[in-house]
């Protein structure tokens, strides 16, 4: 268990040292947003989408997709990624949601409209 969530969200398998971890739950996913160090304690991010997904044998599974992210690309990336946002927000309203996640695994949406 890290964060308060089960270790089926995460794959060890190309693991370094954890510095710091942040997990944004929103819906079905769950975003992990972790510090790493290199041998050489260099620091880098990775930032993995996890996603429930039901088998088609009835079983829960989670998909993943992960990214690495380097700290000599930190603001290129910052920068990329404020134009894209400020794009998709000037030409579509933005729809923002809460989730409760409720202990019996499923979750209620509220819907605020923004503009």
């Amino acid at each position: 268990m890290r964060n308060g969530y089960s270790d089926e969200y995460y794959d060890r398998s190309n693991d370094r040292e954890e510095i710091f971890s942040k997990a944004v739950k929103a819906g079905k996913r769950t975003y992990f947003i972790d510090v790493k160090a290199t041998r050489n304690e260099e620091y880098y991010l990775t930032i993995t989408e996890s996603k429930k997904r039901m088998d088609h044998d009835g079983r829960m599974s989670y998909e993943k997709h992960k990214i690495f992210l380097y700290k000599e690309d930190f603001d290129k990336f910052l920068d990329g990624m404020s134009e894209v946002i400020d794009f998709v927000k000037s030409k579509q309203e933005v729809v923002a949601r809460e989730y409760d996640h409720n202990n019996d695994g499923f979750e209620t949406t509220s819907t605020d409209y923004q503009g």
